[in-house]
């Protein structure tokens, strides 16, 4: 059983008790203190181990769960379905957890950029009982495939990457877990974190939950999505929301949090599109492998980590004590990326992503 470790319940009782959460999550996750080496340099850095959130399926996306899964339950819904690329670690999370607490899951799947993890997405997929269903086309032809597939069904429809402001919430009890191991002198206090930002409630979470606790670090939001996902003003308004409504719940959760929130919306390392692999991006996997011994992956954690090792390297930032939060699955998954043998629940145009 996963263990027990929830500083939003210490911080907000009241919040905590009117918003239960299924335990998945071993938490905390590890933080630790590493020394890379850059040239001839030896720097510190912090890292984040949220890799090992789960030892069914780990990340960032378990956290968010927590609380998107026990709305379904208290829902009465037998089914959940959500929304993503082929390769989406939010969209196999989800069909995972859900599995596990015994709801079937329906993902609707858009085409991407070819990589291995959507072989292995697919056929992680496959083994579990996923219902996959081919998601695309113009917003017409989007909305008719989810009449399709969800009308009439009882089912919660839990949105891409889980960033709803409960997803958010998860992020926000992340953020005071570090500021607690903070506290604890386990680790020194970062003056920055970075984190891919996807569909940007990690990152939004985050910055709420270290601005609830008094630390400064600031958030460096990596952005690894389009713009139409991921953008200054949607993030904004997502922790703005969050606040408001855990305010519904607990007027003790200050009001001003989304102003004391530290958070910077980095573009710079996106590249050419979603999961297009840069050439930054791929050396800091390699650099992780060789000096951290972490698995990263091209679309999400390499470009964050590329964005922390281009900084370090900055004279007017040395000496600041940098954090890299790991949001990639440690978990190997028990399948190949070779050609399924049983197709059958496969769309055919998905095959492509085995060739």
């Amino acid at each position: 059983m996963p263990m027990m470790a929830d500083h939003l319940c210490q911080a907000y009782p009241a919040l905590s008790e009117r918003l239960p959460k299924i335990s998945l999550a071993d938490l905390p996750t590890r933080t630790e203190q590493r020394s890379i080496t850059i040239g001839s340099e030896q720097l510190p850095i912090l890292i984040k181990h949220d890799e090992e959130t789960s030892p069914l399926y780990g990340g960032n996306k378990v956290r968010k769960l927590e609380y998107l899964l026990q709305r379904a339950r208290e829902r009465r819904a037998t089914r959940v379905a959500t929304v993503g690329t082929v390769a989406s670690n939010h969209a196999l999370a989800t069909a995972l957890h859900a599995a596990s607490l015994g709801l079937q899951c329906t993902c609707l799947l858009s085409h991407q950029f070819r990589t291995l993890q959507a072989a292995l997405a697919l056929k992680m997929h496959l083994k579990c009982g996923t219902e996959i269903v081919q998601f695309g086309g113009d917003r017409p032809q989007r909305v008719a495939t989810m009449r399709k597939h969800l009308q009439g069904r009882k089912l919660w429809l839990i949105p891409m990457g889980g960033s709803t402001w409960l997803g958010v919430v998860g992020f926000v009890n992340a953020g005071l877990e570090l500021a607690a191991q903070v506290a604890d002198r386990a680790v020194p206090s970062p003056d920055r974190l970075y984190v891919a930002n996807g569909t940007m409630a990690t990152a939004a979470g985050l910055a709420l939950g270290l601005a609830a606790a008094g630390l400064g670090t600031e958030v460096q939001a990596v952005r690894v999505t389009h713009r139409h996902i991921a953008h200054p003003d949607a993030m904004r308004h997502l922790m703005r929301k969050t606040v408001v409504l855990m305010r519904r719940l607990d007027n003790t959760v200050p009001v001003d949090l989304p102003d004391r929130a530290r958070i910077r919306f980095r573009d710079d390392f996106f590249g050419a599109g979603y999961a297009h692999p840069t050439p930054a991006g791929e050396a800091a996997i390699e650099f992780a492998e060789l000096q951290l011994g972490l698995k990263l992956d091209s679309t999400y954690t390499g470009k964050a980590l590329a964005a922390l090792l281009h900084d370090i390297q900055q004279p007017e930032l040395a000496g600041q004590c940098m954090l890299f939060w790991n949001t990639y699955n440690a978990k190997a998954l028990p399948v190949t990326a070779d050609r399924p043998g049983d197709t059958c629940g496969l769309p055919v145009e998905f095959m492509r992503y085995f060739d």
